[in-house]
């Protein structure tokens, strides 16, 4: 599915064809239509389930989470919220270079940063996928962020380094700023990730 892409209209609610691609299929398309509709926060498995015709165990057989059934139908690139995990178990004085790291490392890859850029330049100031995207990423990636760090304002602190992070992977894959396009991975995590830590460290 592209993001941008609004469903014609809801599934009915009877079986899906038998098969297990086509419970896969019917909950695809469900999922389309109740994202679309009601935004990565508002769109729930009961609604999608129910759109499909399925029973709301089958989304968690065949994708896992509400997360993982959104990754899957927008086609993301890469997953932030799976590897946050891990980069947020470690010493808080080392996340904004572990966070910087993982990203510019995942886009090193290049069919992973094709389809990242690709993504970014489609969705930014769409009317229907911006909004999807953020919540999306709001959800499961700056909240847990937020919930990581102490002190005030922690909500905010957590947006602001969604935004450096941001401004960097636009800066270097998208309007490829020469400079920092080719300046080495190692070199950019540990001065980005370093503008990253201030927020963390509030």
């Amino acid at each position: 599915m592209s993001i941008l892409r609004t469903p014609g209209g809801k599934r009915g609610r009877g079986r899906p064809r038998a098969g297990e691609d086509s419970a896969r299929d019917a909950i695809v398309s469900a999922a389309e239509a109740e994202f679309a509709e009601h935004g990565y926060d508002g769109a729930t498995m009961r609604g999608i389930a129910a759109r499909a015709g399925v029973d709301a165990a089958a989304i968690h057989h065949h994708f896992g989470t509400k997360a993982d059934l959104f990754t899957t139908v927008v086609d993301f690139p890469v997953r932030p919220d799976k590897a946050l995990e891990e980069i947020l178990a470690g010493p808080v004085d080392e996340i904004g270079v572990r966070l910087v790291t993982y990203l510019l490392v995942a886009l090193e890859d290049k069919p992973t940063r094709r389809k990242a850029v690709s993504m970014v330049r489609t969705s930014l100031g769409n009317r229907a996928a911006t909004p999807l995207l953020a919540g999306f990423l709001e959800r499961e990636v700056i909240r847990k962020v937020a919930a990581r760090i102490d002190g005030e304002d922690v909500d905010l602190r957590a947006s602001l380094v969604g935004s450096q992070i941001g401004g960097l992977l636009i800066a270097r894959y998208v309007l490829k700023l020469p400079a920092l396009a080719k300046a080495p991975v190692d070199e950019v995590a540990a001065r980005v990730g370093a503008a990253v830590q201030t927020y963390l460290a509030g």
